[in-house]
């Protein structure tokens, strides 16, 4: 997991400081970019909750394939080198979501 505050938090805070402090301080011919950089950190904290959620829910099937208990990736892991998981379509459709989860945040343009 990581730690807290996350990202979407963080945009949060940054966002409401950019508003009541730093917005009121612009010279008027700046204040409409200023807003445009407000609405873009909401729209990316929304983003990152809907990863995050999505992140949860790949977990909670990861745990539902391998079982509850510590390092749950590993215990894939092992299993796939042992064949446990040889042709189960649902560990194939579990590392395609996580693969696709993880390169819409690194690496968004591999998607297509």
């Amino acid at each position: 997991m990581l730690e807290k505050p996350g990202g979407a938090d963080l945009l949060a805070t940054a966002r409401d400081l950019l508003l009541a402090e730093l917005l009121p301080a612009l010279p008027p011919d700046k204040v409409f970019a200023a807003r445009m950089v407000a609405n873009a950190m909401a729209i990316a904290a929304r983003g990152l909750a809907v990863e995050a959620q999505a992140e949860a829910a790949l977990q909670a099937r990861l745990a539902a394939l391998v079982g509850e208990g510590a390092d749950p990736l590993a215990r894939l892991a092992a299993g796939i080198r042992a064949g446990r998981f040889d042709g189960d379509e649902a560990v194939r459709n579990w590392l395609r979501d996580a693969a696709r989860l993880r390169a819409r945040v690194s690496a968004p343009r591999a998607l297509g």
